[in-house]
C-alpha cells in the first residue's frame, strides 16, 4: 500500500509588539493571530500563568482540542461505516501538563471524556470502536505523552428528541 504524504501550511504572526518590541518582559503582549488561507484568524496568546491574555486561546489549549477531535473525526467515520448512528457528541477533554525546573514543561497526559448519545445500533459496539478511533487518530499517534479515552455512550432517550 502506498503512502500518502499531506502538507498543512499555518501562518502564526505576533501581534503583540507594544512599541518597543521584546526590550523588557513585561512590555509586551503575548498575543498572536493563527490564520490559513481563505480560513478565519484564530486570535492566540500564551496560558494566563505566562502573561497571556485570557481571553484568546492559548497553544495548550488548542493542543487538547486537536486531540479531541481528531479522535471524534474518527470515531463519528467508524460508526457510519459500522452502522452505528451517533446523533450527539462532545467531549469535555482535560490535559494536564507540568512545568520543570529549568523553565520548559511538556504535558503528561491528555483525558478525552466523549458523550455519544446513539440512535441506532448497538452500545457495546460503539464504546469499542473509540478504541479503534483512539489507534487510527493522526494526532493522537503523534505525541509522545499519553492519551486516554473514557467514553460514555447510551441510547437516545425522548429528551433527546425534545
Amino acid at each position: 500500500m502506498s503512502s500518502k504524504e499531506h502538507t498543512y501550511s499555518v501562518r502564526v504572526r505576533w501581534t503583540g509588539n507594544l512599541g518597543k518590541g521584546t526590550s523588557g518582559y513585561q512590555g509586551y503582549t503575548r498575543n498572536h493571530e493563527i490564520s490559513i488561507e481563505g480560513k478565519p484568524a484564530i486570535v492566540g496568546s500564551s496560558d494566563p500563568a505566562f502573561r497571556g491574555d485570557p481571553t484568546r486561546y492559548n497553544p495548550e489549549e488548542l493542543l487538547v482540542a486537536s486531540l479531541s477531535a481528531c479522535h471524534m473525526l474518527w470515531y463519528l467515520h467508524l460508526c457510519s461505516k459500522g452502522g452505528i448512528s451517533v446523533i450527539e457528541y462532545h467531549d469535555d477533554a482535560v490535559g494536564i501538563m507540568k512545568e520543570t525546573s529549568d523553565g520548559g514543561g511538556h504535558f503528561e497526559e491528555v483525558v478525552l471524556r466523549p458523550e455519544v448519545v446513539i440512535e441506532k445500533g448497538d452500545a457495546a459496539t460503539a464504546d469499542a470502536l473509540h478504541e479503534k478511533a483512539h489507534h487510527l487518530c493522526f494526532i493522537s499517534r503523534s505525541v509522545n505523552f499519553r492519551v486516554r479515552c473514557q467514553p460514555t455512550i447510551r441510547p437516545r432517550t425522548q429528551q433527546d428528541a425534545d
